[in-house]
């Protein structure tokens, strides 16, 4: 029997059935996509770091090196499974030509290396650990994915010809956020290209429980082993592989919510719709003795019906898009191997749409013990309960138009009708704006001072070896007329006294913060020389917050600084501070020179002319910083929110064509009243786009309201998890304020337009009674 109702109402309702499956699907297929994303890549991650068998703790490490007296202390601490020192060959990107083009203008450090004896392997795309021939090398696959070369290629290195025979997927280096790159070769041609560049080590230990991780870094420190570089652990190797790719599912994950929620008003729509339509002949119904439940039951099975080929239909879609999502991280970090997982999160989510959509339909029949089958068949509408606004009296209205007047007035006397629109245009707003303004921040300028580098025009890295060469930079930048202002920033190491008295190396970037600074998670940049701000990473293993006393021993003597500010940093392992005091008494490890141009366009010519001046430093313009450290991210972050614009307009103009088809169900009686009376098609129409324009004007200020605080909150959570723990929205007023309302706005005039286009056929005599 439910099987043949089920059937001509959807027959004889296709439009309404239509559209109701249309919200369904978008739902269940944004839902599996999530599932499918967020499974893949924790598991895919996993597998590339189990295949690569990525070090626990990773020492960088540029200078001497005592390779006994690192043997030794890794033999005699029992937390230590393996240990390995693995060489890396700094080359300058100028001397590196592949393919008949230098990689002088990468912000990246280039470092050949062999493949690792015990652990930290460098993989192929299938995979499996490389084993080069001579005369072969084997570049990052990012390099593939932008272009730079293909398989077959020439790499010249130090006048040695190598050819590309693939590319490799290095679990510790593979993100474009790494500031390093290994290029793999053997060890004949590793031997043959010694003299290109600079030797750096990477100091590798595996422990045999990694909760162990924070004792034996401890433990390292206090032995006083070589540590001049970033140290970098295996979280955040981790945190490393998921953010790019990490911030579009985020993106996803959040339109996908808010999907789901406005499939559930649309739902609502189309069922009190179909109810205005039925609501006779529910009213006969219920009279001749057909129990509440078994009516309730026949929409119900209606409703289940479209829930499971909706959820079906979703599932099947998602494979659509499904390829293009999962490119970057099946290039980067291979298939996952959790493949029943992967089915098992799909299902759970396909299963959880299916019964929250019955659920939800169960509690809008509920109202059908409320109806009086008498009013229902002498009506043939339901009789809402309208509370008239009395302070809108018609006779008082001096200034508004009369169909103006008469739309708003309808909204403010049924709000409980009018709030599940108001509730979808709302969400299609928040859902508008909030990836618009991520997608905005992370593309922004600025966005690099949430992530530790400050917001300039150009920057020059100066190694170790090339410091005496600072001088000569600062009087070349002094005399320029270019640039407009600079700052040295001089990072040495300290020993940092903790609270439970061991030491611990500190890596304090020294000089003037307030040029160009940061954007702080808490606090300030340090002004004073009794002050000192500490990264996230940092001040979370320090166990210090601002206002705390840290203690440093400088030259010999304990000196306490004043904790001033916490800020994100991504950049050498995450694990830095910042002072403003002098120091003499240690040598510098790095220096990095930040400089704004009175004229930026000029960047890449004086780019160009100081790579040439100094060959030993790295010069780059902050825009080409941005775009190959964070392109990825950023054109991921495009894509989704792009993909949310058209997805939360496309709902909208089908949501205002069904609340309008309910209204005009509705409102027979009283649109019969209103033509009596003399109003015309033409002022009715006029009436209901006032309702939607004035719902839709209060959407968007309540949804950009809520964008920009609500919004951001959450955003910030979600970046702080990938550890940038500051992070505000770069807001385009234009696009946010203007352009998105007004396309907004556009959607939902002409879809009242369409959905009031039947008003001229209802005719007087059919719907006024006595």
């Amino acid at each position: 029997m439910y099987y043949k109702i089920v059937r001509n109402d959807m027959a004889n309702s296709k439009l309404i059935t239509g559209m109701t499956t249309l919200f369904v699907v978008a739902a269940a297929m944004l839902v599996t996509l999530s599932a499918v994303l967020i499974v893949h890549l924790s598991s895919a991650i996993d597998s590339l770091m189990k295949q690569a068998e990525t070090a626990h703790f990773l020492q960088m490490h540029a200078g001497e090196i005592d390779t006994e007296r690192l043997a030794l202390f890794a033999e005699q601490d029992k937390r230590v499974e393996e240990f390995q020192i693995n060489k890396f060959l700094n080359v300058d990107g100028s001397n590196i030509n592949i393919a008949g083009k230098t990689l002088a203008q990468s912000v990246q450090d280039h470092g050949f290396s062999i493949q690792s004896e015990h652990f930290d392997y460098l993989l192929d795309l299938d995979g499996r650990v490389i084993e080069v021939a001579n005369g072969d090398i084997y570049l990052p696959v990012s390099y593939w994915k932008d272009g730079t070369a293909k398989v077959g290629d020439t790499v010249t290195v130090h006048d040695q010809s190598l050819t590309v025979a693939g590319f490799l997927r290095d679990s510790q280096m593979n993100s474009m956020l790494a500031s390093s790159k290994r290029f793999l070769v053997s060890e004949q041609d590793f031997a043959a290209i010694q003299r290109a560049g600079t030797m750096e080590y990477l100091i590798e230990f595996r422990l045999n429980h990694l909760a162990d991780l924070k004792d034996f870094e401890e433990a390292y420190v206090y032995a006083g082993l070589e540590a001049n570089g970033p140290t970098i652990t295996f979280p955040l190797f981790k945190m490393l592989n998921a953010l790019t790719d990490g911030l579009m599912i985020a993106v996803i994950l959040l339109i996908s919510i808010l999907v789901v929620a406005i499939a559930f008003m649309c739902i609502r729509f189309t069922l009190l719709a179909k109810i205005e339509e039925d609501y006779r002949e529910i009213g006969v119904m219920k009279a001749i003795g057909i129990q509440v439940t078994d009516i309730q039951r026949m929409y119900l099975a209606k409703y289940a019906a479209i829930a499971g080929l909706g959820c079906m239909l979703g599932f099947a879609c998602s494979f659509m898009l499904r390829d293009t999502l999962l490119e970057n991280i099946r290039l980067y970090m291979g298939e996952t191997n959790n493949t029943p997982f992967v089915w098992l999160f799909t299902i759970i989510g396909l299963l959880l749409v299916f019964l929250a959509i019955i659920g939800y339909v169960q509690s809008v029949l509920r109202q059908f013990r409320k109806l009086s089958a008498t009013q229902a068949i002498r009506f043939g509408t339901m009789q809402g309960k309208a509370g008239h606004a009395s302070y809108l009296n018609l006779s008082s209205n001096k200034r508004l138009p009369i169909n103006l007047f008469l739309g708003i007035n309808d909204v403010l006397s049924r709000k409980r009708l009018y709030a599940t629109m108001l509730a979808v245009l709302l969400l299609a707003t928040f859902m508008i704006i909030v990836p618009q303004n991520v997608s905005n921040t992370i593309s922004s300028k600025s966005f690099i001072t949430h992530m530790g580098i400050g917001d300039s025009d150009i920057r020059i890295d100066i190694p170790q070896g090339h410091q005496k060469a600072v001088a000569t930079i600062m009087k070349t930048l002094e005399k320029d007329t270019v640039i407009k202002e600079y700052t040295v920033l001089t990072t040495k190491k300290f020993k940092a006294i903790t609270d439970d008295g061991t030491e611990e190396n500190l890596k304090i970037e020294l000089g003037d913060h307030t040029i160009f600074p940061l954007t702080y998670a808490q606090g300030r940049a340090p002004v004073a020389q009794n002050e000192m701000a500490l990264s996230v990473l940092n001040a979370e293993e320090l166990h210090k917050k601002v206002g705390d006393v840290m203690s440093l021993v400088i030259n010999g003597e304990k000196k306490n600084l004043v904790v001033s500010g916490i800020y994100s940093d991504i950049t050498n392992g995450g694990k830095t501070a910042k002072a403003a005091f002098s120091d003499h008494s240690t040598e510098s490890v790095w220096r990095v020179i930040y400089g704004t141009m009175s004229n930026p366009s000029q960047v890449e010519e004086k780019v160009k002319e100081y790579t040439d001046a100094f060959y030993f430093a790295k010069v780059s313009g902050i825009d080409d910083y941005i775009n190959q450290t964070f392109g990825a991210t950023i054109h991921s972050i495009e894509k989704a929110s792009n993909a949310s614009l058209v997805i939360a307009l496309l709902l909208s103009m089908l949501v205002t064509c069904l609340f309008m088809k309910m209204l005009m169900t509705k409102d027979r009686s009283s649109i019969a009243i209103m033509k009596s009376l003399g109003f015309t098609n033409g002022d009715v129409a006029t009436q209901y786009v006032a309702r939607s324009m004035f719902v839709v004007l209060v959407a968007v200020l309540i949804g950009n309201l809520l964008a920009n605080t609500l919004g951001e909150f959450l955003t910030s959570k979600v970046i702080a998890s990938f550890g940038a723990a500051s992070f505000n929205f770069t807001i385009n007023s234009l696009a946010i304020y203007v352009f998105c309302p007004l396309v907004l706005i556009s959607v939902v005039l002409l879809a009242t337009i369409i959905g009031t286009s039947r008003a001229g056929q209802i005719k007087i005599m059919d719907h006024i009674r006595g």
